[in-house]
């Protein structure tokens, strides 16, 4: 289950929570709601365990996106939206960081679920008031899921493919209705829904993309802004939520800017010379190589590789079997064989990664073994649709002898390629029809091409010419959105909870969703009732099952070759700040940072002008 909008830091954690309801005899109020029966904060708790309440406010913080932006209007596919837009608007309800098996009141107050999970009302604060200081009301809330529903990004028609409606039934309630068996994830899905004043919004159409900046209900209001260039944020002092215990010790900058760049190469030559304070940096090469400069080697620029439990999901080589190409999965298989895992890692990471081999890496969801009685309960009657691996041991991706050109893997990719109705003709892969093998890589960061480089060498071996085509940002959105691409690099994270999210991910459905995540374009009605499975199993016993039985049948379907993952974060940052002493377990909470001002003003004495 995964947040509509998250501030660019924040989506550091990748995922956040999905939920199961506890076993309630009757309808519940209760100010939060829990996978795991009690949320770890009770009602009337003061803070979280993580933060500093007495961190000072105050400084700036320069951040920086790739790409560009032309709307403010966060919640449609159309335009490119500006980086940092969350920290405009709330949602009903909100999960820390070092609890994402739990939502807990933001804008609502309480929340009442039934025993039957049919239906679930939020109660309002009183004190939920928009920037202009009107009250936030049911109305308002009623309205944002609507519109979200109706305009908003097509993945969230699957996300709420169960709500029924809404309903008004006070100034402050708000109740909304689910259809299709019990599925414990809804009320949480309705808590993360983001909320837009209807009085603003209806006035100036919620469909279209905007440069007007409208404000929210939230910690920041937008201060200036120049399209494609940067997007300046502002506190507001007057912030209703300021002192819920949700929000003690976070929001401490005064202001936020973020500045565009337009490739990641410029991004860090920009830090190294001060124009931006913090970074996460997700390439091993330039961890171990690129922070040998000045600043950093006089302790002006920290590094520091933050531990986290969050689960990895998987990335990697993302076959899209719309094209014809790759509907064998003998072909998927041997392009997955040429890859030389371990020749990367060693030569680019410098041995930090570990292989991915599961959809649900790093967590208690990822298939093991063999298929316990439970799974094979749900994958025996799909036999016929599935793949014969999935009822043996769990998938692990290819292992090479670390040449970079592993013989053994390329003869057994050869072997597969010839059986699926490929022929070498005149050093060149070809079908029945003497079609040559060709593959068009699409990026959308020039950084990713050593990568992939070594991908094609070996495929050029096995007769199968690999070119690469980077585009800038807004070019790789909208061919992702269409679908137009032979293989990316792509990924999709997961949470704690696995749950409706896989139908926007791997379901039929989305397959023909523009702007879907399952850039696979896999349509499988086995994968399907899995899906499902996963969706409505009533308990965390019974959704591992589900969840180990879905991961089953993706890997052996070969729909990617395996990425690999790190359980840490790593940030480096000019040395300004001040950060928590406890990392939360699900990654970096930089809005838990805060301008330290001893450490500033020496930083102003000694950085280059």
């Amino acid at each position: 289950m995964r947040s509509v909008l998250l501030p660019a830091l924040l989506a550091l954690a990748l995922a956040t929570p999905a939920t199961f309801q506890p076993s309630w005899a009757q309808t519940k109020t209760s100010h939060a709601l829990s996978l795991l029966g009690a949320p770890k904060y009770p009602a009337g708790f003061t803070q979280l365990d993580y933060v500093n309440v007495n961190a000072p406010k105050g400084g700036e913080a320069k951040l920086h996106a790739v790409g560009g932006f032309d709307s403010l209007n966060p919640f449609i596919p159309k335009g490119d939206e500006a980086p940092g837009l969350g920290l405009i608007y709330e949602t009903l309800m909100a999960s820390p960081m070092d609890d994402d098996t739990s939502e807990y009141g933001l804008i609502a107050e309480t929340v009442e679920v039934p025993d039957d999970l049919s239906f679930v009302i939020f109660n309002l604060r009183a004190e939920a008031k928009w920037a202009d200081g009107k009250p936030i009301t049911a109305e308002d809330v009623a309205w944002s899921f609507e519109q979200i529903q109706k305009h908003g990004e097509p993945m969230m028609q699957l996300y709420y493919a169960n709500v029924q409606k809404a309903e008004v039934l006070n100034p402050r309630k708000v109740k909304f209705s689910f259809s299709g068996p019990k599925n414990r994830e809804l009320p949480q899905i309705m808590g993360q829904l983001p909320v837009v004043q209807k009085a603003l919004w209806e006035k100036r159409g919620f469909d279209k993309p905007t440069l007007e900046a409208w404000a929210g209900s939230g910690p920041y209001k937008i201060a200036s802004f120049e399209a494609n260039r940067f997007i300046a944020y502002e506190r507001r002092a007057d912030w209703w939520a300021r002192d819920l215990p949700l929000n003690k010790g976070r929001y401490n900058f005064d202001r936020i800017r973020y500045d565009l760049y337009r490739d990641t190469t410029v991004t860090l030559e920009a830090f190294k010379s001060g124009q931006y304070d913090f970074r996460s940096e997700n390439i091993a090469r330039n961890w171990h190589t690129a922070y040998d400069f000045p600043a950093a080697n006089q302790g002006l620029v920290q590094k520091a590789e933050l531990p986290h439990q969050r689960p990895a999901g998987l990335s990697g080589f993302v076959f899209n079997i719309r094209k014809a190409k790759f509907t064998d999965a003998r072909v998927r298989r041997a392009i997955s064989l040429a890859f030389d895992y371990e020749w990367t890692n060693k030569t680019f990471f410098y041995g930090g990664y570990t292989r991915s081999s599961s959809y649900f890496q790093n967590s208690d969801f990822a298939a093991r073994g063999e298929p316990t009685a439970g799974e094979l309960k749900l994958l025996e009657p799909l036999r016929a649709s599935l793949p014969k691996e999935v009822f043996g041991p769990a998938f692990a991706a290819p292992v090479s002898d670390g040449s970079g050109q592993d013989r053994k893997n390329l003869r057994e990719a050869a072997t597969l390629l010839k059986a699926a109705g490929w022929e070498v003709k005149n050093g060149k892969l070809t079908d029945a029809r003497g079609e040559a093998f060709q593959i068009e890589f699409l990026l959308g960061d020039p950084s990713y091409e050593r990568l992939v480089g070594p991908l094609a060498q070996n495929l050029q071996r096995l007769g199968i010419t690999l070119t690469m085509r980077t585009v800038d940002s807004a070019q790789y959105v909208s061919r992702l959105r269409a679908f137009d691409f032979d293989m990316i690099f792509g990924g999709w994270g997961q949470s704690n909870s696995p749950g409706n999210e896989q139908r926007s991910f791997f379901s039929s459905q989305a397959a023909d969703n523009p702007a879907s995540r399952n850039w696979i374009g896999l349509k499988s009605p086995a994968v399907d009732t899995l899906i499902d499975a996963v969706i409505y199993a009533p308990e965390r016993d019974s959704l591992i099952t589900a969840t180990r039985a879905l991961d089953r049948a993706l890997t052996w379907g070969y729909y990617l070759v395996p990425g690999w993952h790190l359980p840490a974060d790593r940030v480096a940052y000019w040395d300004k700040f001040g950060r928590p002493e406890k990392n939360p377990k699900n990654g970096v909470d930089f809005m838990a940072w805060w301008i330290d001002p001893a450490k500033a003003a020496k930083l102003a004495g000694a950085k280059p002008q």
